[in-house]
């Protein structure tokens, strides 16, 4: 295999864009382990005086990331987050104007390996995202396991993410005055593992959940589709059936995530590497479905609503696939 090196005289943007990703790489591939592994040896060691006031602090905070979380506008703001956008680049795109007197369940699709365009739009001040929609607070909702990790999960709400237990996207949705949105990668780890280029595979029919909280609270829903999302990792070939798959979803059962045996390019050469591909990701938001409040929906009011939702995401796709490069004969898939 010919081994492909990037050129020596790279501008110093593409440097800084490359250090920001890898920088964002590697907090969610080691810096939990790293941090858990912090409070073991300050346990095994006996440095009572740090982390006993720590995990005392822990155990009154243990239930924040389900309360709306603890965002810091500064580390939002983080110069490296604009180098993070522009190394793909990651866009957003608004198809229509929402009311900012309700509240809101954005489905984010599809998965990918990483999620990198929901991080990029809805965890970081430098997506187009205040001045698409003005008088909105978006809470990006993600596995309650990174929560759980000590120091990290600190460094994670930083950012504005948020569990994505029934009481976390419930307590989001309760707002008064409107304004806020809910952001939910329906497909979860489990749709990670059909994450390969050129595939649209969403793991979307048996999700209802998110259908009927939405009727608890009367919060609209609004299909989102990220064009690019699953072009910027190859993965091992998996497919169903096959000894991989199994391995991985036994281990997704127990662990509550899924492992996809991923790979792109290198810092320096682009044959291979865990860097993603520089390849533009462009997340564009639906049409508006106005949810009536329904206090105790019925299995019929739910299956209803979840149709029109799949009907509006594969409308919202077919009408703009063919903006960002995939073929016309190219749909949906919904498992």
């Amino acid at each position: 295999m010919k081994v492909e090196f990037a050129p020596l005289n790279i501008p110093l943007a593409r440097r800084l864009q490359t250090a920001a990703v890898l920088q964002w790489l590697l907090s969610f591939l080691l810096l939990a382990q790293v941090c858990l592994g912090i409070i073991v040896f300050l346990i095994i060691r006996n440095y009572w005086f740090l982390y006993l006031p720590y995990l005392t602090w822990l155990y009154f905070d243990w239930q924040t990331p389900e309360q709306g979380g603890r965002r810091s506008e500064w580390v939002r703001s983080w110069t490296i987050w604009r180098y993070f956008k522009d190394y793909f680049p990651i866009h957003l795109i608004k198809t229509w104007d929402l009311d900012p007197s309700h509240n809101y369940i954005f489905g984010f699709h599809p998965h990918g390996v990483l999620v990198v365009g929901a991080f990029g739009n809805f965890c970081t001040n430098y997506s187009n995202f205040k001045e698409l929609f003005p008088g909105f607070t978006s809470y990006l909702h993600v596995l309650p396991y990174w929560f759980r990790c000590p120091f990290f999960r600190e460094y994670l709400m930083s950012s504005g993410p948020v569990s994505v237990s029934k009481k976390s996207v419930s307590h989001v949705l309760s707002k008064e005055g409107g304004g806020n949105i809910s952001v939910i990668v329906l497909g979860g780890a489990e749709e990670s593992l059909d994450a390969h280029p050129g595939k649209f595979t969403l793991f979307i029919r048996q999700r209802k959940g998110f259908v009927k909280i939405a009727l608890t609270h009367g919060a609209y829903l609004v299909p989102v589709f990220s064009f690019g999302e699953n072009e910027l990792f190859k993965q091992v070939s998996n497919p169903e059936g096959s000894w991989l798959r199994n391995v991985q979803e036994k281990l997704q059962k127990i662990m509550g995530f899924a492992l996809p045996l991923f790979h792109a390019r290198g810092i320096f050469q682009y044959n291979f590497g865990l860097m993603p591909y520089r390849k533009p990701i462009h997340t564009v938001v639906g049409r508006p479905i106005p949810v009536h409040q329904t206090l105790h929906p019925t299995s019929e009011q739910i299956e209803e609503l979840h149709q029109t939702y799949m009907e509006e995401l594969r409308k919202l796709f077919e009408e703009h696939k063919g903006k960002y490069g995939i073929p016309e004969n190219e749909a949906l898939i919904f498992r």
